[in-house]
């Protein structure tokens, strides 16, 4: 079954009431009234006055989770985890992290976030429990792109079998073209036969000829 539960805001205790910390304030009462859009803003305004700020990196991911926006999330919370050492804090920005590339489908990404918020807070049990079901997603992720890949070379092989087929046709329709139809002879070998026959009557008649040369005529009694 999949759960979520989402860390939400960091809340901290400036020594002075300064502009960044005020920025931050209000972008936190935006957020618990879920303006997560003009949260964003005052967030973006505290980084502005202070960019180290991890608290504003981290509330600003959020807002921007809350937005849909998981890619620009996944972005804030890297710059969260690049300005704080403390495993605590980097247990719940990893967690964050990986539930924005699960929310991004990237279960790759969120496979490896979740790991690291294990690696920083081993006893983080949404965590682990959130790596399981990113693994489970990861591999029909995985499976299902096998198939589309398995589809599209069957496909790919049928058609390179259907033009094959389709050349071989030609190929046939071609030599076909080429060959002598049955009962039609071509022009030389219909002058050749013709000049047989002529050469077969000539001999036929000369041997007549020579047949009449040779009778004599039969003697016719006389009646006395």
């Amino acid at each position: 079954m999949k759960r979520f539960i989402f860390y939400a805001l960091i809340f901290f205790a400036a020594p002075a009431f300064t502009q960044s910390a005020g920025k931050m304030l209000w972008g936190n009462i935006n957020y618990l009234r879920e303006n997560f859009n003009e949260a964003d803003v005052k967030y973006r305004e505290a980084l502005t006055k202070k960019p180290e700020l991890p608290q504003a990196n981290y509330n600003l991911g959020n807002a921007k989770y809350r937005q849909e926006q998981y890619g620009a999330a996944a972005t804030k919370y890297t710059d969260a985890i690049q300005k704080t050492n403390n495993p605590e804090k980097l247990s719940q920005y990893y967690y964050n992290m990986g539930n924005a590339h699960f929310k991004n489908n990237d279960f790759k990404a969120s496979v490896e976030a979740y790991k690291n918020a294990l690696r920083q807070n081993p006893e983080n049990a949404d965590a682990r429990h959130n790596l399981v079901l990113a693994q489970q997603m990861l591999r029909q992720q995985q499976q299902q792109e096998e198939q589309n890949q398995q589809e599209q070379n069957n496909e790919e092989n049928k058609e390179n079998k259907n033009e094959d087929s389709k050349q071989q046709q030609q190929q046939q329709q071609q030599q076909q073209n080429m060959q002598v139809q049955p009962g039609q002879i071509s022009k030389d070998d219909a002058e050749r036969l013709l000049n047989a026959l002529e050469q077969q009557e000539k001999q036929v008649l000369d041997k007549l000829e020579k047949q009449k040369a040779a009778v004599k005529k039969v003697p016719v009694d006389k009646e006395w």
